[in-house]
């Protein structure tokens, strides 16, 4: 009886990993194009729909010559599927984002400055009265800010995918001046509604909008019924007019070069942590909840940025507004200084001022 050895053992073990890896590559990547192409639709829904169904049966009958060896061997059909894969990649990483598309109102606008050494005087804030998510009184501001009268920032996280998945916003408190919020959102055309999968595939290109807080907040909390919550954030004035002049340039370069949203990695969360860490001394860790954008505050926590006095379940008790601007709705008087008074009640003074 013959006997296996170590020689023979080996480099077949060697083949069987090589053989599976080509087989994992050739089914994940054939479902990451299919998915482009469906997002996408460069020639249509029908013949989209054609190619797609085509590169199925290219795909799987590359793996079938793959393993039969019948036809072609196996580096030629491995070679074929990789070149016709690279040309995928050349497509989809070659589809230009735009600024001349027909843009829902909301996003229609992004937002342009002039700065004279501390003073910005920044056109197209958004101020719009919201009635529902279809019907609103569209209004655009135009306001000046003095950046030496900064008294605050605060992260406000917007939940609307339960609790691993917040959007992102950042406003900035003035002495003289109605806060200002700064949001990188998705921008989407009159047809769109927003998908976190299309996301994933150059659907929606980068929108920045500066907005009022009862535009933007109140949409959130009281139109769409998100859950959100407003953490003031401990950071140092020079750096509060660091963060502020950083988005003023990401509007600058938004403008002159349209970007896509990437829904893991050009987020809300991730762009503002990168623009954070711009202006950072100190280099801030890579955390997964940067990610798992709905943990953000409790990554803000660990890092000293929030206030220490409460424990984070203590935060998120006091800093939930909804319940506040359930009671805002009732107000007689319902305009941006009283509805930033109602989101910031009960919250630490020190850090707001």
């Amino acid at each position: 009886m013959q006997s296996l050895g170590k020689k023979p053992f080996f480099p077949t073990l060697g083949m069987f990993f090589i053989h599976s890896f080509f087989s994992l590559f050739v089914i994940f990547s054939s479902v990451w194009f299919c998915f482009a192409v469906w997002i996408q639709q460069p020639f249509g829904e029908i013949f989209s729909s054609i190619l797609i169904i085509i590169w199925i049966g290219f795909a799987l009958s590359v793996l079938g010559l793959y393993f039969t060896k019948k036809i072609l061997n196996r580096k030629t059909d491995g070679l074929i599927y990789i070149l016709a894969f690279i040309v995928s990649l050349l497509w989809y990483f070659n589809i230009p984002a735009q600024q001349n598309r027909q843009w829902s109102p909301e996003v229609s606008r992004i937002f342009s400055y002039q700065q004279q050494g501390n003073l910005v005087t920044i056109h197209n804030i958004r101020n719009f009265n919201w009635h529902s998510e279809s019907q609103y009184d569209e209004h655009w501001d135009t306001r000046t800010y003095n950046l030496d009268h900064i008294t605050g920032v605060n992260i406000i996280t917007s939940y609307w995918m339960g609790p691993e998945i917040a959007h992102t916003l950042v406003s900035f408190d003035f002495s003289d001046q109605k806060p200002l919020v700064f949001s990188i959102e998705i921008r989407k055309e009159k047809t769109e509604s927003f998908s976190a999968f299309g996301g994933f595939f150059r659907q929606f290109e980068l929108s920045l909008i500066a907005a009022d807080e009862k535009d933007i907040v109140y949409t959130r909390s009281n139109i769409r019924g998100e859950q959100v919550y407003f953490f003031p954030v401990k950071m140092p004035k020079s750096e509060m007019k660091a963060l502020f002049e950083e988005y003023l340039i990401k509007s600058n370069q938004l403008t002159k070069t349209p970007k896509w949203y990437n829904t893991l990695t050009s987020n809300c969360t991730t762009l503002v942590f990168d623009m954070v860490q711009a202006i950072s001394p100190q280099k801030l860790p890579i955390d997964y909840r940067l990610f798992a954008s709905g943990y953000l505050p409790n990554y803000l926590y660990d890092l000293g940025a929030l206030n220490q006095q409460w424990t984070m379940k203590q935060w998120y008790d006091k800093a939930h507004i909804n319940p506040r601007t359930a009671e805002f709705a009732h107000f007689k008087y319902q305009n941006s200084t009283n509805f930033s008074k109602v989101v910031r009640f009960g919250l630490p003074q020190e850090q707001t001022q």
